[in-house]
C-alpha cells in the first residue's frame, strides 16, 4: 500500500490510500480509502509507517545524548598547534608521545593541573573535555605523561634550535629577562634561598631566563638555581644564541641588572657581531648629572637627547625625560613625606605630653623605625632623639637632588646611530615589556607555572619548558584574536616621542576598555574568558533507537556568531564528527 496525491484542476488534490496488484502482465492499482480530509501531519506519519518507519509519540524516548564533552577550546588550541607548525618541531613522527605532549600543552593552556589530574581529564571514564578522545589518549596513565615529559626535557635543546630557526633572524633583536618562582618542598637541588620576586618567604626557589624575539614570541628558556645572580646567566645565553642557534649578528636587549659594566666589558665589548641595549642605574645617571655631562636645560625643548661621555667610550647614551612620569614621582614623594611627617609629629607629641610621656631612646627609636620602614622615605629626614625628646627636620638638599632625577632615565647601547636612531633605540629597549608580559602569563594569569610540585631537577626543567611551549601557542593565538581581546592591537610604527617615552593606549584599545566591545560592536574578552566561551561548544555523542536498530553519531554544538568569529580568526575548524551504526 501507498499514498498517492492526485491533482484536481479546480479543487484541492485528492489524497488516496491505494494498493497495487497484477492482472497477467499488467500492473493495476485500486483505491482503498480517500484520506483527503485528514491533517497533513497524520498523512506524513502514515507515509512513514507504510515505508516501514516507526511513528514516535515522544522524541525523547528514542533520542539520547550519551555524553557531552567541552570541545571548542580543544579544537582551537590543537588547530593552532597544527597551523603554526609546532608538531614537527616537537617530533617528526606522529606517535603517541607526540599526542601526549600536545595534550599537556593544551591542558596547560585551558586549566593548569597536576599530571595526575591531567591524566584523569584525558581518560574515557573521567574525561572533562574531548582532548583524550580527539588525540586517542583515553587510556593514558599518569606514568605515560611523566615519560613524555622526561622525553620533552631531554629534547629541549633540539626543539629550541628549531624554534630559533623559525623565529629569529640575523641582525634581529633578542630580548632576554629573568624571573623566579618558588618550589614546594626542599628536595630539588635547584631550589635555593635567594631574592624572591614573588615575595614568598620561607620557600626555596628557582630562577629561569626567557629568550624572546623582538615581538615577544618565546624561543628558549633555561632554569638556574634560586640564588643565581642575574648577570652571571648572560654569558651562557649569548653562547647559546651564537653557537647553538648559529646567529652571528644580533642586538641583545637586557636590563641593567644583567648587562652590568663587567658583563659588557668581558662578554660584549670584544664581540664585533653582537650589539647590545640596556640602561644605566640611577646612581650612574646621578653621577653624570653632578658632573654636568647631562645638560638638563635641553629638556625644556625636547624629551630625548643623545650625549657622549668619557666614562662610556664608544657607546651611545640616550637620555630620556618623561614629564608625566616626573610629575607622578614628585606627587608620590610629597604624599609619602607628608604621611611620614604626620606620624612623626605624633611621636614628638608623645614625648612632650605631661602624663606617661614616651621616653627612652630604645622605645622612641622603635616607634620611629616603624614609621620610616612603612613609608620608605627616611633618607629625607634628619632625626634627633634623646632619652626624653625627639625632633626631626627635612633634608631639602637631598629632596631637591632627587627631584632633578624625576622622570629621567638613560639608554646605553653599542648600536651605531646609522643603524638605529635615538627614538628607535628607546623603543627597542621598551620591547622588554613583552618578556614581562610573558612572565605574567607564565606565572599567574594563564599558565600558572607555580607552585611547582616536581622534586627532580630534570622534571622541574622539563616543566618550565612545557610552560614555555604552552605560552608559545598562546602567543600565536593572542596575535590572531587581538580584535576580540582587551589587549592593545598590533602597534603601527610610530616615532612620536610622547608615545615612546610613556605608553599610551590607542583609541581602539580605549574604546574597547570603555564599551567592552570592538569597532564591529562585538563583545571583547580576556583570553581566559574567551577560552571559556569556546568551551561551551561540546562534542555530543547521540544515540537514536529505532525498531531493532541503534544509531550512534557525534554532533558538534551549533556555534554562536562570536564563536564562529573566533574560529575564523584562528583559521581552524571545530568539526570532527564520526558515525557508528
Amino acid at each position: 500500500m501507498y499514498i498517492e496525491r492526485v491533482p484536481n484542476r479546480n479543487s484541492p488534490p485528492a489524497i488516496l490510500l491505494r494498493e497495487s496488484y497484477r492482472e497477467g502482465d499488467k500492473i493495476c492499482k485500486r483505491t482503498i480509502a480517500n484520506l483527503s480530509q485528514l491533517p497533513d501531519d497524520v498523512i506524513d506519519n502514515l507515509k512513514a509507517a507504510l515505508k516501514g518507519g516507526k511513528i514516535i509519540d515522544n522524541i525523547e524516548s528514542v533520542l539520547k545524548v550519551k555524553r557531552s564533552l567541552p570541545h571548542g577550546h580543544i579544537a582551537a588550541i590543537l588547530g593552532t598547534i597544527k597551523k603554526i607548525g609546532l608538531e614537527p618541531i616537537i617530533e617528526s613522527e606522529n606517535n603517541k608521545r607526540n599526542a601526549i605532549i600536545k595534550s599537556l600543552i593544551t591542558a596547560r593552556i585551558i586549566d593548569p593541573k597536576s599530571k595526575l589530574a591531567t591524566s584523569r581529564g584525558l581518560r574515557r571514564e573521567t574525561a572533562n573535555s574531548s582532548l583524550g578522545k580527539i588525540l586517542n589518549l583515553e587510556k593514558v596513565t599518569e606514568d605515560d605523561l611523566y615519560e613524555a615529559l622526561d622525553w620533552l626535557g631531554d629534547s629541549q635543546e633540539a626543539i629550541e634550535e628549531k624554534l630559533a630557526a623559525k623565529e629569529l633572524r640575523e641582525g634581529s633583536l633578542v630580548l632576554y629577562d629573568l624571573t623566579s618562582t618558588y618550589l614546594e618542598g626542599e628536595a630539588c637541588n635547584l631550589g635555593k634561598y635567594g631574592y624572591s620576586r614573588d615575595k614568598k618567604r620561607g620557600y626555596t626557589q628557582i630562577v629561569f631566563g626567557l629568550i624572546c624575539n623582538s615581538q615577544g614570541c618565546p624561543v628558549a628558556v633555561e632554569v638556574f638555581p634560586g640564588n643565581t645572580n642575574d648577570a652571571s646567566t648572560v654569558k651562557k645565553q649569548i653562547e647559546k644564541v651564537r653557537d647553538r642557534f648559529r646567529l652571528s649578528s644580533v642586538v641583545w636587549v637586557g636590563d641593567k641588572g644583567m648587562l652590568t659594566n663587567l658583563v659588557i666589558k668581558e662578554e660584549l665589548s670584544n664581540s664585533e657581531s653582537i650589539d647590545w641595549i640596556t640602561t644605566l642605574r640611577k646612581s650612574q645617571i646621578k653621577q653624570l648629572v653632578e658632573r654636568q655631562e647631562i645638560q638638563l636645560g635641553l629638556f625644556d625643548e625636547r624629551n630625548i637627547v643623545e650625549i657622549e661621555s668619557d666614562e662610556y667610550p664608544g657607546e651611545r647614551l640616550v637620555v630620556c625625560k618623561n614629564p608625566l612620569l616626573a610629575a607622578s614621582n614628585q606627587y608620590k614623594r610629597e604624599e609619602l613625606i607628608k604621611a611620614t611627617a604626620i606620624e612623626l609629629d605624633k611621636i614628638v607629641a608623645a614625648t612632650q605630653r605631661e602624663k606617661r610621656a614616651l621616653s627612652g631612646q630604645d622605645k622612641i627609636g622603635l616607634r620611629v623605625g616603624k614609621v620610616i620602614n612603612k613609608y620608605k622615605v627616611g633618607k629625607y629626614f634628619e632625626l634627633e632623639m634623646t632619652d626624653n625628646s625627639f625632633h626631626y627636620s627635612l633634608k631639602q638638599e637631598i629632596k631637591k637632588a632627587d627631584e632633578v632625577m624625576d622622570g629621567l632615565y638613560m639608554i646605553r647601547t653599542s648600536v651605531k646611530a646609522a643603524n638605529m636612531s635615538a627614538i628607535e633605540t628607546v623603543k627597542a629597549y621598551k620591547k622588554l615589556a613583552k618578556v614581562e608580559q610573558a612572565f605574567r602569563s607564565l606565572k599567574s594569569i594563564d599558565l600558572k607555572v607555580r607552585p611547582i610540585y616536581h622534586y627532580r631537577d630534570h622534571r622541574v626543567k622539563a616543566h618550565i619548558f612545557l610552560c614555555m611551549l604552552s605560552y608559545y601557542v598562546e602567543w600565536y593565538m593572542r596575535q590572531s584574536l587581538t580584535s576580540l581581546l582587551f589587549e592593545e592591537e598590533p602597534e603601527e610604527l610610530s616615532l612620536d616621542e610622547s608615545r615612546v617615552l610613556k605608553y599610551q593606549a590607542s583609541s581602539k584599545t580605549k574604546r574597547k576598555s570603555r564599551t567592552k566591545k570592538n569597532e564591529l560592536d562585538e563583545p571583547v574578552h580576556s583570553f581566559r574568558t574567551l577560552l571559556n566561551d569556546l568551551g561551551t561548544i561540546c562534542l555530543n555523542t547521540i544515540e537514536v533507537v529505532t525498531i531493532g536498530q541503534s544509531l550512534m553519531f557525534e554532533k558538534i554544538t551549533e556555534l554562536t556568531d562570536l564563536q564562529q568569529k573566533v574560529i575564523d580568526l584562528l583559521k581552524v575548524t571545530p568539526f570532527c564528527t564520526h558515525v557508528n551504526g
